[in-house]
């Protein structure tokens, strides 16, 4: 984890969902192929996996040949499977007591996902969904940083007391098209060196970091 020197603390952490809150991954390379098949992208092989997770979004659907068009389709249906399956996706280890931790804390926390907001409280619980202050959920899968910004303004943040946390590039690219620091985890979707190549302010090995970085109520 960044160390920082000191400055204001956050006034919001907006934490990403799935692959930072949510252990998913398995999941969604469950559905992948039969998703593939019904919109006529490629498949994936098994062997392929790890070397996707090297890539960010846009370089994934590139590889695998999905018009830009078919995107919002191939998005609805998946949020529907996620719907249909989200009783099989479990929080990650350490995700109830990081949030328990930061609402001690009062710090307020938002979700800024693509998923929908029925689907991340089902999977949240009622206990966990009950520390949100702020649902940001639905966004287009390149439009995170038109939700922030908006999510942001409704909050009346400046973006750079937002700390946002998430597990892909796109989460990174939305931050840093604001101007808000970012908290790259290294147990998501995108690999953790991938992610780390991109110099995230901070690096969380855990979500218990999380925590700690938000109780010193200071950023870079």
């Amino acid at each position: 984890m960044a160390r920082s020197p000191g400055g204001a603390g956050p006034a919001l952490v907006v934490l990403d969902f799935d692959g930072t809150l949510a252990d998913s991954f398995g999941w969604f390379c469950s559905v992948l192929n039969g998703v593939a098949d019904r919109y006529r992208f490629r498949r994936v092989e098994p062997h392929e996996v790890e070397a996707l997770r090297l890539q960010g979004a846009r370089a994934i659907v590139a590889d695998l040949g999905i018009p830009r068009w078919k995107l919002p389709f191939i998005a609805r249906h998946m949020h529907a499977l996620a719907a249909r399956d989200a009783g099989a996706i479990a929080l990650f280890p350490g995700v109830p007591a990081m949030l328990a931790d930061l609402a001690a804390a009062g710090m307020p926390l938002a979700i800024l996902s693509s998923n929908r907001a029925d689907t991340v409280r089902r999977v949240l619980g009622p206990e966990n969904a009950a520390r949100i202050d702020a649902y940001a959920c639905g966004a287009s899968l390149f439009g995170k940083a038109r939700r922030l910004r908006a999510l942001l303004a409704h909050r009346k943040v400046a973006p750079e007391r937002a700390l946002c946390i998430g597990d892909e590039v796109r989460d990174l690219e939305a931050a840093r098209a604001l101007g808000c620091p970012f908290g790259a985890v290294a147990w998501g979707y995108t690999d953790a060196a991938a992610l780390a190549a991109l110099r995230p302010e901070y690096l969380f090995a855990e979500p218990a970091d999380i925590a700690r970085l938000v109780r010193r109520r200071e950023l870079v």
